[in-house]
């Protein structure tokens, strides 16, 4: 099987998480069951996300981006995979994106502020991919609702809301996140 016609999966996590963490393991799973390669990295240092050391490592590990490559992130990942589209060549473009309670200030958080030294720009973000998906929860204790609607409004994206899953963390006791999964398959054109 050729690599470079395969679809693939690129799951980055958030602050303080780690390949095997939640939702990750079973998401892995299910996509790989639908014929993806799915590759969750660790990204370091995992306990300090910074845009100059996440971003050239989730650039390392997509190498090649194409339309068959699918970005998802959870949290501070979410982010990144932003910062990392932003800086893509003109007239590249990946499958898609899912935002998982994705961001777009500092939350209040001072180690989060490496990532907003300077203004997100919607306008090149929204070139590079077919589609976004944004995916919160309505008791989120790190993240509002409002982000979902920033992202609606700048990327165009399809929101999803559920209901009490907190921050999707395995903190928070989630284990699956089949709307993930979903959302992925739509944009690759495998679900209705």
């Amino acid at each position: 099987m050729n690599i470079c016609c395969m679809r693939r999966v690129i799951l980055v996590h958030g602050w303080d998480g780690y390949p095997e963490e939640g939702w990750f393991p079973t998401f892995k799973q299910e996509m790989e069951a639908q014929g993806f390669v799915v590759i969750v990295p660790v990204m370091e240092p995992a306990d300090a996300p910074q845009q100059e050391k996440w971003v050239p490592q989730l650039a390392g590990v997509v190498g090649t981006p194409d339309e068959d490559t699918y970005l998802v992130g959870h949290s501070a990942g979410c982010i990144t995979i932003l910062r990392y589209l932003e800086g893509l060549p003109t007239g590249t473009k990946v499958g898609g994106v899912v935002l998982v309670a994705g961001f777009t200030d500092n939350l209040g958080f001072e180690d989060l502020k490496n990532y907003f030294t300077t203004p997100i720009n919607w306008d090149r973000i929204v070139t590079h991919a077919d589609g976004f998906v944004a995916i919160h929860s309505t008791n989120d204790k790190y993240v509002p609702l409002s982000h979902a609607d920033t992202f609606k409004r700048f990327l165009g994206a399809k929101v999803v809301i559920l209901k009490d899953r907190g921050h999707f963390a395995g903190s928070d006791g989630t284990t699956e996140l089949p709307e993930a999964r979903d959302a992925v398959l739509k944009l690759a054109g495998l679900a209705g």
